[in-house]
């Protein structure tokens, strides 16, 4: 596709000369995309793969808080160029990053800015105001919710559009505060089919565990952060002692690493539960499909989930997947259509549901087909769908010329 010629940006260009001297530019402001790996910086990566893929004419800036570098497994069109803050101290991090974004906007007057974290659109307002650059930004999940800070209010009140992960992020935020309904998108999240396949149970990770194949397997892929013990890990550990009874030999791999570790290490004693639950720390990317092929169902009821991809994942390895029925992951399984949702605060609910999935009797048939479930998934959100709906997104947008 040829964005010179394209009604995304320019509506008429009056001559081949015009087109030639048009020069458009496209800021992204994400927190990083190197060097962490959370929901946010996922989503900007796919975000950033997908417009270069649409319209690989124009120039990026891409602006990042808290990387300090790229890195070489990151493939980009030539025409990017990427600006770090990471190596500023913490303390200071937030007011260099928004000097370098405001500063390059005012020099280079960019066609159009796409923040990834809504407490980035102060400044992207504050652009507004004194040129007219237009702005984007991404909602996705406990940033979008109970917003009282007016600055930021009166900034998302402005943004020309707000992409959100979910619709439940997205009636939250209308819900909560005064915007308009129209200037709210869905862009749900996607994910790389191609890292996440259907396998065998690794018997490395078998053997490093001293597990059967045989055994049940439960799995829950987190930060374990104090503040997100919503994430629903401590239900799953008091469902535990239920599960044990039907099924004695059940074991519950948590991967993941953070501050809440020492609290669920004394949790896990307190249940006497040390026997069936393993604290797997942090896994490396490379070898996270492996933990998802070994488990037998994967289960994070979670009640304050924006969307969730590690339930993306699961089911693209082909596994029976339980989130909570109160937050986004009602939208990562489509209301139940790819998995078991469940109050996250009923412990007996959550219990009885895992030993329905577990003896393979939970009314969900998709979920004992691992190949449709994986094809079912990909389907609706595979990389292909997030690139045509931003590209529909994009048609109905003419920015300022400069």
């Amino acid at each position: 596709m040829r964005l010179i010629t394209s009604n995304i940006f320019l509506k008429k260009p009056e001559s081949r000369q015009y087109q030639k001297d048009k020069c458009l530019d496209l800021h992204l402001w994400f927190p990083d995309i190197f060097e962490f790996k959370g929901g946010i910086q996922v989503y900007s990566a796919f975000l950033l793969e997908a417009l270069q893929s649409l319209y690989p004419q124009i120039d990026y800036d891409v602006f990042l808080k808290h990387d300090t570098r790229s890195r070489e497994y990151f493939s980009f069109i030539n025409k990017t160029r990427f600006h770090f803050a990471g190596n500023s101290p913490i303390a200071l991090r937030t007011v260099v990053f928004a000097a370098k974004i405001f500063g390059h906007a005012l020099w280079q007057r960019p066609n159009l800015v796409i923040a990834s974290h809504l407490n980035f659109t102060v400044v992207a307002y504050l652009l507004k105001r004194l040129m007219g650059t237009p702005y984007w930004t991404v909602a996705h999940g406990v940033d979008a919710w109970n917003i009282t800070n007016p600055t930021l209010k009166t900034a998302l009140y402005n943004a020309d559009r707000i992409l959100a992960v979910s619709s439940y992020t997205r009636d939250r935020l209308l819900k909560e505060q005064n915007l308009d309904p129209g200037k709210i998108s869905l862009l749900p999240n996607t994910f790389d089919p191609s890292r996440f396949k259907i396998d065998g149970k690794p018997l490395h990770l078998l053997e490093r565990y001293k597990l059967k194949p045989q055994q049940p397997i439960i799995l829950t892929v987190s930060r374990l952060a104090n503040t997100d013990a919503y994430k629903g890990y401590d239900q799953i550990l008091h469902a535990l002692p239920k599960i044990k009874q039907q099924l004695p030999d059940v074991h519950y791999i948590l991967v993941g690493k953070g501050s809440d570790r020492s609290r669920i290490e004394q949790l896990i004693v307190d249940l006497n539960l040390q026997d069936c639950v393993t604290l797997a720390g942090f896994v490396a990317d490379s070898e996270l499909c492996d933990y998802y092929n070994m488990c037998d169902v994967f289960a994070m009821p979670s009640r304050g989930e924006g969307f969730g991809i590690v339930y993306l994942e699961a089911l693209a390895c082909g596994k029976p997947t339980l989130g909570g029925n109160q937050d986004g992951a009602i939208d990562a399984l489509c209301h139940g259509t790819l998995g078991a949702l469940v109050d996250p605060q009923d412990v007996d609910a959550i219990a009885q549901t895992l030993i329905q999935i577990l003896q393979g009797t939970y009314p969900n048939h998709l979920m004992y087909q691992p190949e449709a479930l994986r094809q079912k998934v990909i389907d609706t959100f595979g990389f292909r769908n997030f690139k045509q709906t931003l590209a529909e997104l994009m048609q109905n947008f003419a920015p300022i010329s400069k």
